[in-house]
This record gives C-alpha cells, structure tokens and sequence, in this order.
C-alpha cells in the first residue's frame, strides 16, 4: 500500500485533473457498473504488463543476419575511424 501511495504522489498534474474528473462521472454509475469498470481496468493492467514483457523479448536477436558473428565482428573493426584529436581539459 505504501508503493501506491508513492506513485499517486508521483503523479503529473495533468493524470491527477484526468483522474479526479472522470472519478466524478463514476458517482452516478450503480455498484455493479462500478465493479464492471473495476474489472476492465484490471485486464487492461495486466494486457499492458504482458506486452511490455512481449516488447522486452522480442527484443532480443533483432539484428537480423547470415553472416556468422565472427564476421560481423570483423566488418566492424575494420570499419572503425578514430580520429587524433588533443582534448584540452
């Protein structure tokens, strides 16, 4: 509970207006609507959390090629360019 305190504190202004004002249309919702609500917000959480997890390792191996890693090693070292250049402190 003390996490969620931290977060609600940490919120923008701008999430605080938008929360406090659509908290204002659900006044008039009836206790089943607000449950419903309730667990769509849910789903929504955890489908956000899963495809952030889904982003994360489909990250991995994005770099697509044929060439064995050795050669791609190589390409890149003999495609380094240093320059010579005096950094004055």
């Amino acid at each position: 509970m003390h996490t969620l305190v931290n977060k609600i504190r940490n919120m923008t202004t701008t999430e605080k207006y938008i929360l406090k004002t659509y908290s204002g249309l659900f006044d008039g919702l009836s206790s089943l609507s607000k449950i419903e609500l309730m667990e769509f917000l849910v789903k929504s959480l955890k489908r956000d959390r899963k495809r952030k997890e889904k982003d994360f390792f489909e990250s991995f191996g994005a770099f697509g090629s044929d060439k064995p890693a050795e050669e791609i090693a190589r390409e890149i070292k003999e495609n380094r360019k240093f320059r010579k250049r005096d950094l004055k402190l």
